[in-house]
C-alpha cells in the first residue's frame, strides 16, 4: 500500500492538482490523498503496505501536443467507465507537459473479488476503447499499433521517469526498440504493407494505384525498412519484384 500511496501523491503532484475517483468525485490536497488510499486499502481485501502480489495497475492515457486537454480527460472518463467497471480507480490530468495525458491507477481486485489480469489483447482492446471515445469529443485518433506506424519508440516506465527526475536511473532506457520480438514485428508490419501496395498497384483505378505510390514513399520513410538496408521489406515494395516472406 506504501508503494500505491506514493503513486497517489505523485501524479497528484502532492494533492495540488484533482485527483478523480470511479464515482467521478474530484478532490485536491494532501489529506484527500490520504483518505483515498485508505479507501484503498480497506476497500476489499485489506492492503498490506508491502505485499507479494500486484495490487494496483497503472494506466497513462496519452495523446499529441496540441489536443484538448480537456477533451483527452473526458475520454479518459469514458474509457475507464467502460473498461474498468466494478473496479476502484483514481485519474488526474497532466497538462502542463509537452502532451495532455491522464494517469488512471486501479485496484486489480474488483468489488466482486475478481482481479485484473490484462494481456496483450485486453491492452490493445483498451487502447482501441480510447481511441472511440476521443473520436466522440471530435479528436482524430486511432489504435494502430507502433509497428503499423513505422514508429519504435520506447515509452519509459513511470518507475524509470520518477528516477530519471530524482537522479536515481542507473540504466536509462534506450529511446528506441531494438530487441529481437520489436524488429520482428516490424518486419512483419513492412511485409504487410508491402502486399497492400501490390494489390493497390494491380488495380485498374488510378486512385488505387496513387494511393500505393503514396503508402510506398511513406514506408521508405519509416522505420519499418531502417533495420535492414534496402532489405526484404524495400525489396519487395520495387516495382517488378513479388511479396517476399519475412523470416
Amino acid at each position: 500500500m506504501k508503494a500505491i500511496a506514493a503513486h497517489f501523491r505523485y501524479i497528484s503532484k502532492n494533492g495540488r492538482l484533482d485527483i478523480e475517483d470511479e464515482q467521478g468525485q474530484a478532490s485536491r490536497g494532501r489529506e484527500a490523498v490520504r483518505e483515498l488510499a485508505e479507501d484503498w486499502r480497506y476497500g476489499g481485501t485489506l492492503i498490506d503496505d508491502i505485499g507479494d502480489r500486484r495490487e494496483a495497475y497503472n494506466i497513462m492515457l496519452s495523446m499529441p501536443r496540441g489536443t484538448d486537454p480537456l477533451s483527452v480527460l473526458r475520454s479518459a472518463r469514458e474509457f475507464a467507465q467502460a473498461e474498468l467497471t466494478d473496479h476502484k480507480y483514481v485519474m488526474v490530468l497532466h497538462d502542463h507537459q509537452a502532451n495532455p495525458h491522464v494517469h488512471i491507477s486501479v485496484r486489480a481486485e474488483s468489488k466482486h473479488g475478481k482481479r485484473l489480469n490484462p494481456r496483450k489483447a485486453d491492452l490493445q482492446r483498451w487502447r482501441e476503447t480510447f481511441a472511440e471515445k476521443l473520436r466522440g469529443w471530435g479528436i482524430d485518433a486511432e489504435a494502430s499499433r507502433q509497428a503499423s506506424r513505422g514508429a519504435d519508440r520506447n515509452y519509459p516506465s513511470l518507475w524509470r521517469k520518477k528516477a530519471a527526475e530524482e537522479g536515481r536511473e542507473r540504466h536509462p532506457r534506450p529511446e528506441r526498440k531494438t530487441g529481437l520480438n520489436a524488429m520482428t514485428s516490424r518486419k512483419d508490419a513492412g511485409v504487410a504493407w508491402a502486399k497492400l501496395v501490390a494489390a493497390l498497384r494491380a488495380s485498374d483505378s488510378s486512385t488505387d494505384r496513387g494511393s500505393a505510390s503514396a503508402i510506398e514513399r511513406w514506408v521508405k520513410e519509416r522505420s519499418v525498412t531502417r533495420e535492414i538496408g534496402k532489405r526484404p521489406i524495400e525489396r519487395a515494395l520495387e516495382p517488378g519484384r513479388g511479396i517476399e516472406p519475412t523470416r
